[in-house]
């Protein structure tokens, strides 16, 4: 990677009609990632593969590191990939750098063009940071990720007898349970002089489970387990514990009645609370949402003010491997434009302090704070990591129930609510459409001010603006949850997790999810009454 790199570097632009412009930037990043998945539904295995591939992405950047080819709408081009061979053969690999950096130099030659004429024509930009930081060069180079060792064959078993559980829940219609082991090793050379290798574990099992209402209403439950290799993932008991509480639930849910839109006050759990911080406010701490004239910004001019209440503080700390023995899957040690992964405070007692930053700069933050990411393929963008919330109002969670109760009487409510699981959500950031969020719950319980007992209800959506969500939380439990999982967004794919405490808040917006049409299965499901004539 690095004679070719620097064989590039020298030449591109230097000869014939390109003589003026010469690349200023050139990286290579390779990932070399291996892989064992083993799929079962129904409780018999449906797959079980190994690969290995190897995907070279090349940036090439043209101009200066003030205005550049990756300016504005064209910097999602700027990174070429493509597909190694996995043999350790110079010239293949030589030859296979060659073709992407001319072809990504054709494209960021053109680009540059058509900035260099759009900012002729197009008004001033509010925000005119340059297109590149200017960094120091990284050198770290490590021992590679070890190949992938585990019983392929003890695996098939064991997740093929996770799926078996299900036939024990015969309104559990669909149900899917997947092994994946990773080992990737990503390598990183650049022409500012960065030399960069940085090795990945992560094994992760994932359980689904899908049922119906009479009324149409499409339910599912879902829960993953993480570990940096599969000797650190649950046992088997445990495994299938959790499996048989998914599918307890789903029978209660199917059962439960629907949901009215409801404006009150709710408590939502450790694990709840992290989802919600990283779609409400996580994703629009990430920098390059303050610049451009399509981001909505909102918190672009908030710096140094209150956007929180005064207990909570959050930081962004992909250092950290774990929490309270539990796996986070967001860690990493140097960011995917090859800066150091380092903690950043971003909200201390209320008060918004920083951004999530890429090599991107934004008004008063020209450097990167390591949170560069993207998925292979993607141009890196500031991301969340492992996004951690901390409290000093931290209450027994018995309290924090008492209080909503409390919270729900002086409102006139006849009940809050308790949002035990969420799935996921998605916030939208842009200017074209209004600065909201939506959080897909899972398990839900109204909490009656009356004494009666909870009720559990499904087809639950929580709706709403950050900036008045985030101010309505009046107190904290005192035991931290972690939520891990995958998040999209421009730059691709990537692993997070989230860590936050049980919350309090006054005030809590929710609407009717889609009924759906389609009625249950018309005939029940193979063997399913002679299971319950057994029982």
């Amino acid at each position: 990677m690095t004679t070719e790199l620097h064989r590039a570097f020298t030449s591109l632009g230097r000869q014939g009609d390109e003589k003026q412009l010469p690349p200023y930037f050139l990286s290579y990043v390779v990932s070399d990632a291996s892989a064992v998945s083993i799929r079962a539904q129904y409780g018999a295995l449906v797959d079980s593969s190994a690969n290995h591939v190897r995907i070279a992405d090349v940036q090439v950047r043209i101009g200066s590191p003030t205005l550049d080819n990756t300016h504005g709408t064209h910097r999602g081009t700027a990174v070429r990939s493509l597909q190694l061979p996995l043999g350790d053969d110079r010239d293949a690999i030589a030859r296979s750098l060659w073709q992407a950096t001319n072809a990504g130099y054709g494209t960021a030659l053109d680009n540059y063009l058509r900035v260099k004429t759009e900012a002729q024509v197009r008004a001033k930009e509010e925000d005119t940071s340059p297109d590149f930081s200017t960094e120091a060069p990284q050198t770290a180079i490590v021992a590679p990720a070890p190949p992938i060792r585990i019983d392929r064959a003890a695996w098939e078993q064991r997740i093929s007898a996770l799926s078996r559980v299900f036939r024990d829940y015969p309104d559990v219609y669909q149900n899917i349970v997947g092994l994946t082991v990773q080992n990737e090793t990503d390598y990183l050379a650049s022409s500012e002089g960065s030399r960069v290798i940085t090795p990945h574990l992560q094994a992760r099992i994932i359980i689904v489970a899908v049922t119906r209402a009479d009324d149409g209403m499409d339910l599912f439950r879902d829960q993953t387990f993480e570990a940096e290799t599969a000797d650190g993932l649950p046992t088997q008991a445990q495994l299938e514990a959790a499996a048989r509480a998914l599918g307890q639930s789903l029978e209660a849910l199917r059962k439960a009645p629907v949901t009215e839109p409801f404006d009150g006050p709710a408590i939502l759990s450790g694990r709840a609370a992290a989802v919600f911080f990283h779609e409400v406010l996580g994703h629009r701490l990430e920098g390059q949402r303050q610049r451009g004239d399509e981001e909505g910004q909102t918190f672009t001019k908030e710096i140094g003010k209150d956007v929180l209440p005064s207990f909570l503080s959050v930081a962004d700390d992909p250092t950290l491997t774990t929490f309270h023995h539990t796996w986070l899957s967001g860690n990493y040690t140097f960011d995917d434009e090859g800066q150091k992964a380092r903690r950043v405070e971003l909200i201390q007692n209320g008060v918004l302090r920083n951004f999530l930053m890429s090599r991107l700069p934004i008004a008063n933050f020209s450097a990167s704070n390591g949170h560069g990411r993207a998925e292979t393929g993607h141009m890196p963008t500031g991301r969340q990591g492992n996004l951690i919330v901390t409290s000093t109002h931290a209450e027994p969670e018995a309290d924090l129930r008492k209080q909503l109760i409390d919270e729900a009487r002086r409102q006139g409510k006849p009940y809050g609510l308790y949002f035990q699981d969420i799935s996921s959500g998605f916030a939208v950031t842009t200017r074209t459409s209004p600065q909201a969020f939506q959080v897909i719950p899972l398990v839900v319980w109204r909490v009656y001010v009356d004494g009666r007992p909870d009720e559990l209800v499904r087809g639950v959506s929580i709706v709403g603006t950050p900036l008045a969500a985030m101010k309505r939380i009046l107190a904290t439990g005192d035991r931290s949850e972690v939520f891990n999982g995958i998040c999209g967004a421009e730059s691709g794919s990537v692993p997070v997790s989230a860590v936050a405490p049980a919350m309090l808040l006054s005030e809590i917006e929710t609407q009717r999810q889609p009924q759906g049409t389609a009625r249950p299965p018309i005939l029940p499901i193979p063997g399913a009454s002679a299971r319950k004539e057994i029982q």
